[in-house]
């Protein structure tokens, strides 16, 4: 049977440009979830997006783009969340951070199947 556990989950929107002390700030932020020991921390690159200021951010020439819209998710307990909260009033300076409440959904294991391998 699976399990409902709740969690907290931090959703953060900046620009692929935006930079923290030289490094791209999206990288800086994963980085520091997981030295705080969040249990997982992704950024997706998005194909287009705005934000308060209605600039369209969008791939460009080429299908290439140097500011496309970048979106960091982090799903731990709340506790673990709100430990990043402080760097990201310091970090994220034009951009969005949000705190969710979510509920993890702890799914059953796979049945072994003659002939399969889990790796």
């Amino acid at each position: 049977m699976s399990e409902l556990a709740i969690v907290s989950m931090l959703v953060v929107f900046v620009n692929e440009s935006d930079l923290w002390r030289d490094a791209p700030l999206y990288e800086v932020i994963v980085h520091r979830l997981k030295e705080l020991g969040v249990a997982g921390a992704t950024a997706h690159a998005g194909l287009i997006g705005f934000g308060h200021h209605h600039f369209v951010h969008h791939k460009g020439l080429f299908g290439l783009s140097i500011d496309r819209p970048v979106t960091i998710i982090a799903v731990d307990t709340d506790a673990k969340i709100r430990a990043i909260i402080p760097d990201m009033r310091t970090m994220v300076r034009e951009g969005l951070v949000l705190l969710l409440n979510a509920e993890r959904i702890q799914l059953d294991p796979p049945i072994d199947t003659p002939g399969t391998s889990r790796s």
